[in-house]
């Protein structure tokens, strides 16, 4: 027999020999070895394998590309030679890197279904909509942001329209955050509702003639800004909006606009905030600051001064004996 077999340090060693000196059992080696991954530099008189010093080396780098996910056919191309270490290893990092986005939008998935205790139809659209591939994704909200704001009034290619669209526009980062991937999901989601494509659409409209002073005399100020500069200080000093001290910001929300009610109602749907609150996650803005609080108050006190005849600050119809 060889005398490298007797001798661990020799040139030649047994299977079992290098079993030993790498960890990996029997088993593992003969698989390597018979697929021509580590193969044997000879035999010995009782034909068993020997392995020389490179097979150490082959094996221990077989064992951590294993480890880190690659095959054996490129295992196998990179020990011949027939790929380079680096070719394979960016191969390798570019699909972990498609693996990891999957995981994360799975986890993004599962963590809003527990959040919102979702039914099996919301999940399954969720799941979708969490898949999707970025010219997919550029295609929904194109679908969404077009169903706004072509034919609306005034011209849809305006500045005023531009500048407002690209507002509304969100951007997923190449590598996003969880909570930003679980944000699109939810504003992808929100984006196929018609009643709030339909709110969005008239929104627009509002701002729209706001910006380009569509009802004469040049632009106005915007109505949230408005509403904030004008009841911000009634509400931080506990007025009622049913208190006689209201009155004054009621005559001048009504001089902002007579429709102001239903341009109010529309603002302060829920579902308006939401939005922005999801596009500044998604696109790493600052948190908008919620206006809910004096949107509240101002539609409660115009529905106060609501008379008869619907249109709050008209004059009072009497009752007919």
């Amino acid at each position: 027999m060889d005398g490298g077999m007797n001798d661990p340090l020799g040139p030649l060693c047994s299977i079992g020999e290098l079993a030993r000196r790498t960890g990996l059992t029997v088993k593992a080696i003969r698989f390597y070895s018979d697929r021509g991954i580590v193969p044997p530099t000879g035999r010995s008189p009782a034909g068993y394998r020997l392995y020389g010093a490179d097979a150490l080396a082959r094996l221990d780098l077989v064992r951590t590309l294993r480890e880190l996910g690659v095959g054996l056919p490129d295992i196998r191309k990179v020990v011949a030679r027939e790929l380079s270490l680096s070719e394979v290893a960016a191969a390798h990092a570019d699909a972990l890197a498609v693996q990891i986005r999957t995981l994360r939008l799975r986890h993004a998935v599962l963590t809003a279904v527990a959040r919102r205790d979702s039914d099996p139809e919301e999940m399954d659209l969720m799941h979708r909509l969490a898949r999707l591939s970025e010219d997919e994704r550029r295609r929904l909200i194109d679908d969404f942001l077009d169903s706004v704001f072509t034919g609306s009034a005034g011209s849809a290619g305006s500045g005023a329209f531009v500048g407002i669209r690209r507002s509304l526009t969100p951007e997923l980062p190449d590598n996003p955050e969880p909570e930003q991937i679980a944000a699109w999901v939810e504003l992808a989601e929100l984006s196929q509702d018609g009643e709030f494509r339909a709110l969005v659409r008239r929104l627009v409209e509002h701002l729209a003639a706001e910006q380009e002073g569509a009802h004469g005399g040049g632009p106005r100020p915007g109505l949230v800004p408005t509403v904030r500069e004008l009841v911000g200080p009634v509400l931080a000093a506990g007025i009622e909006p049913g208190d006689g001290a209201s009155a004054p910001v009621v005559e001048a929300l009504l001089a902002h606009d007579v429709h102001v009610l239903t341009r109010l109602e529309a603002v302060n749907d829920p579902r308006r905030e939401r939005y922005t609150e999801l596009l500044a996650v998604i696109n790493g803005w600052p948190a908008p600051e919620s206006v809910a609080p004096v949107l509240d108050w101002a539609v409660e006190a115009l529905r106060v001064r609501e008379p008869v005849g619907g249109v709050p600050g008209a004059p009072d119809v009497p009752s007919r004996p």
